[in-house]
């Protein structure tokens, strides 16, 4: 496939609040509200002992791999991989905190094969709808291990439908290959639009982009559409939009490439097919895990993750807007890097928006490139991205004490949630061995 490169316009860089974001051509933002954390809550818990790979039959005992979502009504889902269990877990929790199952109920229930990495989405008054994806490690004649599962609650997620395989492929479904040594699972998405629509895509170690949608509320999902990638550029880490049209897009990156950049292709028939795609920006970075997502004024937000020098190097966070329908961007913006802080790397972004147009950004803390992530960096924008407040430290994320944080299994991960009103949730976990794991959840609110 041909790859165009989209135009963009150079900005000026910007300072937020009175700390320096980017180093040149900028002004000042004063007086952006605080933002404040409620007490943490502790979700589940379990030991800290994470034995040897044997497919399988590995010795796996802790918790981990969360993601979350937020309904307008404040009620919270959240789910999470027990890996003694090997079972994709949910609890949903009511506007107070409070949860609201005695137990977890058991999504995967599949106590033979390790299910990682899941997607939660709820939506309705009360989230009487909840709607799970995730990674399956079914080894299916192929080299690697993976197939992408489904399923949904219509009852607030008390009970789960039979799982759905929408992969079915030996591939090795949800991988996000980087080269043939090393790659993040969890390489998937499913988002929803206004109208109900699901839509979901994922990669594979192969290399291929595929993606498939549902009209019926997730009781069936057309059969997958290969978008893009192959074994020789392998897509990795897609990231799903949908604009108030219903126009539908991927932005993604690829494995192989010391200087890989992020790609983006648009459906302008709902999903059916997808034109050609697109290069953001062409650097020579390494370019990696971008998120996107549309605001209510039609502006596509993009944030993601550059190293200057090449892959496994100091990454930092950057982030650009589109005011027109993804066809150009205005330039890249450097949020956070190791430049501005005592941190080596900061990596793998999560992006969300609320009802004003306020932007939300979170990313992994990495005292030490060559070890786990500890910690998670966090800053908004009260005026649709325009400018940044001077990125923080969600409390308590940066424990050594609990120890590492993100799924030990990669960090494609949707760690960040926004409702339209503006209340804000992050999940993480922890992860200590021979010790413990823990699963956390951090409510909040950007006051304004």
């Amino acid at each position: 496939m041909k790859y165009t490169l989209i135009a963009g316009t150079i900005i000026a860089l910007i300072i937020a609040g009175t700390v320096l974001l980017t180093k040149s051509n900028s002004q000042t933002v004063s007086n952006l509200s605080n933002d404040y954390w409620h007490e943490r809550i502790e979700i589940a818990s379990g030991d800290g002992y994470q034995g040897p790979w044997m497919m399988n039959d590995s010795d796996f005992r802790y918790v981990d791999a969360p993601s979350g979502d937020i309904n307008d009504n404040n009620y919270i889902g959240v789910t999470w991989v027990d890996q003694a269990q090997k079972n994709v877990l949910f609890q949903m929790f009511e506007p107070g905190g409070e949860a609201r199952f005695d137990e977890p109920v058991n999504v995967s229930r599949s106590p033979d094969i390790f299910s990682w990495l899941p997607r939660v989405v709820i939506s309705g008054g009360n989230a009487n709808e909840v709607y799970i994806l995730w990674q399956e490690i079914k080894f299916t004649g192929g080299s690697h291990g993976g197939e992408i599962f489904f399923s949904r609650s219509t009852d607030g997620g008390s009970s789960f439908s039979e799982p759905i395989n929408l992969s079915n492929t030996p591939a090795g479904a949800a991988k996000g290959r980087l080269s043939a040594r090393y790659w993040d699972n969890g390489s998937l998405d499913i988002i929803k639009d206004d109208e109900g629509i699901l839509y979901v895509a994922w990669t594979e170690y192969e290399g291929r982009l595929w993606f498939s949608r549902s009209t019926d509320g997730g009781e069936t999902f057309s059969g997958p559409l290969h978008v893009d990638g192959d074994n020789e550029l392998p897509a990795r880490g897609p990231s799903l939009a949908v604009n108030n049209n219903g126009d539908v897009f991927i932005a993604w990156t690829v494995g192989e490439d010391s200087e890989a950049d992020i790609r983006l292709v648009k459906s302008d028939d709902g999903g059916e097919s997808f034109n050609e795609t697109q290069i953001v920006f062409e650097s020579h970075g390494h370019s990696d895990a971008p998120k996107i997502k549309f605001d209510n004024d039609g502006t596509l937000h993009l944030t993601y993750a550059e190293s200057p020098a090449g892959p496994f190097q100091r990454y930092q966070i950057r982030y650009s807007r589109s005011f027109d329908n993804g066809e150009t961007f205005e330039g890249s913006r450097e949020i956070a890097s190791p430049q501005q802080n005592d941190y080596d790397s900061e990596h793998f972004p999560s992006l969300s928006i609320d009802g004003q147009n306020n932007v939300y950004l979170l990313w992994e803390l990495y005292p030490d490139r060559q070890q786990r992530s500890l910690g998670l960096g966090f800053t908004y924008s009260t005026d649709a991205g325009e400018t940044f407040a001077s990125p923080t430290v969600v409390p308590g994320t940066d424990d050594s004490d609990l120890g590492i944080n993100g799924s030990l299994q990669g960090l494609l991960m949707r760690k960040l949630a926004v409702n339209n009103n503006g209340k804000l949730v992050v999940v993480n976990n922890t992860f200590r061995q021979n010790r413990s794991s823990h699963v956390w959840m951090y409510r909040g609110r950007v006051d304004g």
